[in-house]
């Protein structure tokens, strides 16, 4: 019989067994488990003697062991030394950041250089110096691209921004400017933009990209007319979101949502960067729509990458940023200079955001992005309400827009906004008691939203996969105090017990249609003895007689017709839960 194979070095050789040796081993194997007074150290001993056999074999072949093969991964650095190291960041801050340094104060100089308002001489000189700068320039970094890599690539970035502020030297900075023409100079300038652009990308240089995209938004704010300006911010958007997305750089994205809005603020205010006295601007009133555009633009954009990359703290940043950014600028310019149609703008920004937050959801699943869109429609959607209404109904249509959200947040599934709503929640109560005056019946809708925003989070309780009754205890909590308390203000004094034993019946029968629900069955009781209380301590010395025998029979009645109730009710070991 001929032994199998084993393999010693993997794919290199395989050692061959005789089979004598083999039926040589198998018999003292044998012989040596027959033996009772074999021991489990001769079974050691024979062991080692077969590995020194192998050993022999592998040292005559020369072959190498198993555990001398295994290779070094390459990835792994060799351990520095402190004197290299040391060299290592010597070299990194001679070739690489001194480099940084050099260009960039040689291009600024060179930039305040030509800001320079030259007398008695020709207007287009400056600009024709700047260009042949540029040439120079951009030959050293072509000709130092293999001798100083760094250098030359430092350089390019210096030389796209000098050619960009040597293009707008031809009509600012100076008292008599070579081209007066704002059209054309923005057309100039935003062939120059193109350029840069197309050397950045041909590079895949986020930085120089970064740069070009900086120097676009300069071109708009270099506009007079604000609807090329509006116009211009709303390309550089498409632009910028576009090359995030291909190329998957988030960082630029973050630029782009920054130098959008910051743009269209710095058109509000007169565009001080050009010189121009600071003070805000009151048209056109259509500004407002762009700035919804350009959220429009960048929430397509950060869809998209979305769908690439798992949600990081990068991207939830970006969403919070162009939300925030454009809900922000939007509200601001609605309480300052555009106030005209304020409900309506904040109408439509609820509208979209929402919209955003739908299309997170289900694209992406997306909890954190979703809950900042939402939030941000949620808000957009009070201002708005605030602004319809007058009090006390405007705190009516708030508490009835917590329904929405609750509803929208089990669609959702967050519990993000069902925590948030329920805090705004309270604060919308506490401010109605404290700036409504004297409280009439409209307290009663908070009473009947919490009892709903209850019931809708327990009829959809798996979507929010709740671990605890928390929240739905706090708003049937909130329901137990704000409906006598509602009622109490509400109905006249002899009727007060009156309506609270009712609305302890309306528990108690809500606990029937929901199966024997356990916590209506408990606001009953409270609600009951807190009417008994009150009978006892306010009724009775404080009433008409009239009214006090009535407040008595009517509540006696009642608790005999509920004793009996439970007496012929069979006790249940569990009972329905909220």
């Amino acid at each position: 019989m001929e032994a199998p194979f084993a393999s010693v070095t993997g794919s290199r050789c395989c050692e061959v067994r005789s089979p004598l040796s083999q039926t040589t081993n198998t018999r003292q194997i044998a012989m040596a488990q027959s033996n009772g007074n074999s021991s489990y150290e001769e079974i050691l001993d024979y062991l080692k003697q077969l590995e020194n056999r192998i050993a022999r074999i592998e040292a005559q072949l020369e072959l190498t062991p198993p555990e001398e093969e295994r290779e070094i991964p390459q990835d792994v650095p060799a351990a520095q030394s402190e004197e290299e190291a040391e060299e290592a960041l010597e070299m990194r801050v001679g070739q690489n950041w001194f480099a940084k340094v050099g260009i960039v104060v040689l291009a600024l100089g060179i930039v305040f250089l030509l800001t320079l308002p030259f007398q008695n001489i020709p207007p287009f000189l400056p600009s024709l110096i700047g260009y042949i700068l540029v040439g120079g320039i951009v030959w050293l970094s072509r000709s130092w691209r293999d001798s100083f890599q760094q250098v030359s690539r430092y350089m390019m970035g210096g030389g796209l921004l000098l050619l960009y502020f040597t293009t707008l030297r031809l009509s600012h900075f100076s008292p008599q400017p070579a081209l007066t023409s704002t059209a054309i100079e923005v057309i100039l300038l935003s062939a120059v933009v193109a350029v840069n652009l197309t050397v950045s990308l041909r590079r895949q240089s986020v930085y120089l990209t970064g740069l070009s995209i900086t120097l676009g938004y300069l071109t708009a704010l270099a506009a007079s007319d604000p609807y090329v300006i509006f116009g211009v911010v709303t390309i550089m958007s498409i632009v910028t979101t576009a090359i995030a997305v291909r190329y998957e750089w988030n960082a630029l994205m973050s630029l782009g949502v920054v130098l959008s809005y910051l743009t269209h603020f710095l058109w509000s205010m007169n565009n001080p960067v050009f010189g121009n006295a600071v003070q805000q601007l009151s048209s056109p009133s259509v500004n407002l729509l762009f700035i919804l555009i350009y959220a429009t633009v960048f929430s397509a954009g950060m869809l998209r990458l979305g769908r690439q990359k798992e949600e990081s703290i990068l991207s939830v940043a970006n969403v919070a940023l162009n939300g925030g950014g454009a809900y922000c600028l939007l509200l601001l310019l609605t309480l300052t200079a555009f106030g005209a149609g304020f409900g309506l703008w904040h109408l439509a920004a609820s509208v979209l955001f929402l919209v955003f937050a739908v299309q997170v959801w289900m694209r992406e699943r997306s909890k954190y992005s979703t809950f900042v869109y939402a939030m941000l429609g949620y808000t957009a959607l009070s201002v708005a309400i605030a602004d319809t209404f007058k009090m006390p109904d405007l705190f009516v249509w708030l508490s009835w827009q917590s329904v929405l959200v609750v509803a929208t947040a089990v669609w959702f599934r967050s519990r993000f906004i069902v925590v948030g709503n329920f805090i705004i929640y309270v604060i919308i109560f506490s401010a109605y008691l404290a700036l409504a005056g004297a409280v009439s019946a409209v307290s009663l809708s908070f009473g009947v939203v919490a009892l709903s925003s209850a019931r809708i989070l327990n009829w959809k309780k798996e979507r929010l996969e709740l671990k605890t009754e928390m929240m739905r205890n706090a708003y049937l909590a909130t329901a137990l105090f704000v409906l006598p308390y509602a009622l109490y203000h509400s109905v006249p004094a002899g009727y007060v017990s009156v309506s609270w034993l009712c609305l302890a019946l309306f528990y108690y029968f809500t606990s029937r249609l929901l199966n024997q629900n356990r916590k209506y069955r408990w606001m009953a009781l409270l609600t009951t003895l807190l009417t008994i209380g009150y009978v006892f301590l306010v009724d009775l010395v404080g009433l008409d007689p009239t009214y006090r025998i009535l407040s008595f029979l009517v509540l006696g009645s009642a608790l005999l017709a509920i004793s009996m109730v439970y007496s012929r009710r069979k006790p249940k070991t569990n009972g329905s839960h909220e």
